[in-house]
């Protein structure tokens, strides 16, 4: 169906990808597979006709074929499901499905009725039950992820990509995906998914093609590969998978949390972290576990409790609060909380601690700001030209790693990190992981949600588990299974 043959292509010198190629066959679930900065975004994008800047050949149906646009693309059959929601919040499901492509009527008006009509469809199919008049603002985030599906799916195109698809949806949204996946493989349709869930992949694709450092690795069929191997060919290297071994009996406390109530959400949350631990927080969608990391950072003027740090009672009244305090948060939604995409690497680095890097006067020193941003470039290993590299430019690892690089150039006593490695290849994982052992080695206090059981298990000292806006249990990790810990947070549903 589509082929990419030697794609080469350079950002200010550096090659995203070098003599790249790709095979996508009519019928088949094609997964392509690596990590962070691989360059697996970038092929999408030329696949696509973001990019029309390149060197190689597409080959679309046995005709060579250069897109100037992504409407070029859109019109000859190949339609992308971007991992980072594209919908305006403020315009109805209908209404975002049809924004560039409205139907009109024999007058040259538009024809509400017949879109409505086609939304309804979609909707039905990807088994949706809201209105299409809903705003996108009223959806939950996984029901956002399904409408970004049906966009892609109103055109009839013959080749799909779907970059990290299920990235934010949930287990039941994720079984309707695949079936609609089957479904268009029955329909003979060429798909492109891109996931970093492994286990996933082996669920859903027929072939794969491994990506490493803008190279095309290798490619084949995905019964003839184990889970192992395929990481190893991921990353060119074992993992290290021994995270949590320290000693924390005679560790003071850090921070104390005594019956901390948040409207109807979070209901009398107690807990206490040590220095030098890592807290692992778990539940499921609704649990409260982002309220929670929120109203620690003072957004929530509502809440009700004590909140002890270092043996001092805290008020915070705002997060500028929190960071003055020692308390600082790595957000779930990095591009959306965390980042400043048009700036580049050392200014969104440097923007949490601007009195550092003043003179006297007032003046920003210039030597001291690019000194901080190549300290963390270094130590946090991230991918980037420069330190001057615009940041919408880097991968999703790498603008993680920026903002975990952001918030610890505010010198805190306690780190929280929402969902850390939310999108981020198992290399990029493993390396902040080792990150968060080496913070809490040095004393730090690290609290760290995840909806990745493993994940919990693997970098965790304590978990608390989370159910309904209340602590439903405890375990040493040590002690605890996946089992145990999934059993706590449904125990409310029961």
């Amino acid at each position: 169906m589509l082929q990419a043959s030697r794609i080469t292509k350079k950002f200010a010198g550096v090659s995203a990808l070098n003599e790249v190629s790709l095979h996508l066959a009519a019928g088949k679930v094609t997964a392509i597979i690596g990590e962070n900065g691989a360059g697996k975004s970038t092929l999408m994008k030329i696949l696509s006709g973001v990019y029309s800047d390149y060197e190689g050949d597409l080959v679309y149906k046995g005709e060579v074929i250069r897109f100037k646009n992504t409407r070029d693309a859109q019109q000859v059959g190949i339609a992308i499901i971007h991992q980072e929601l594209n919908l305006i919040p403020y315009l109805s499901i209908t209404e975002n499905l049809f924004l560039g492509r409205e139907l009109k009527n024999s007058l040259g008006m538009l024809d509400k009725k017949a879109m409505k009509i086609r939304a309804v469809e979609l909707l039905k199919k990807l088994k949706l039950v809201v209105s299409p008049d809903t705003h996108i603002s009223d959806l939950k985030v996984g029901q956002q992820q399904v409408v970004e599906i049906a966009k892609a799916l109103l055109y009839d195109a013959e080749v799909i990509i779907m970059d990290e698809p299920t990235s934010a949806i949930s287990e039941n949204e994720v079984e309707v995906l695949h079936g609609i996946i089957n479904e268009l493989r029955a329909e003979n349709k060429a798909i492109v998914y891109i996931s970093h869930k492994l286990k996933e992949l082996f669920k859903i694709a027929d072939c794969y093609t491994v990506l490493r450092d803008g190279k095309t690795i290798e490619s084949g069929e995905m019964a003839s590969m184990t889970y192992d191997s395929l990481i190893h060919k991921m990353v060119g290297r074992e993992l290290d998978k021994n995270l949590n071994q320290r000693s924390l009996s005679t560790a003071p406390v850090l921070l104390k949390v005594n019956d901390l109530c948040l409207n109807k959400i979070l209901k009398n949350i107690s807990f206490e972290l040590k220095a030098g631990e890592v807290l692992g927080v778990f539940g499921l969608m609704g649990a409260g576990r982002t309220e929670l990391m929120e109203s620690l950072m003072g957004e929530h003027k509502s809440m009700q409790g004590a909140v002890v740090l270092e043996n001092q009672e805290v008020n915070f009244k705002s997060p500028g609060d929190a960071i003055r305090g020692g308390i600082v948060l790595v957000p779930e939604d990095r591009k959306k909380h965390g980042l400043v995409l048009g700036l580049d690497v050392k200014t969104n680095i440097s923007l949490s601690c601007l009195k550092l890097i003043k003179n006297n006067a007032g003046f920003l020193k210039e030597k001291s700001e690019i000194a901080l941003a190549k300290k963390y470039i270094t130590s946090l290993k991230i991918k980037t030209p420069s330190e001057n590299q615009l940041v919408k430019n880097l991968s999703g690892g790498n603008q993680q790693k920026i903002v975990i690089a952001k918030c610890m150039a505010t010198a805190p006593k306690v780190l929280m990190l929402d969902e850390p490695t939310r999108g981020i290849d198992i290399n990029a994982k493993t390396e902040i992981y080792k990150l968060i052992s080496e913070l809490a080695a040095a004393g730090l206090g690290i609290i760290m949600v995840s909806s990745e059981l493993p994940e919990i298990l693997a970098i965790s000292d304590r978990v608390l588990v989370m159910s309904e806006g209340r602590v439903t249990a405890e375990f040493e990790t040590i002690h605890a299974t996946e089992d145990q810990i999934l059993k706590a947070a449904i125990a409310d549903s029961i």
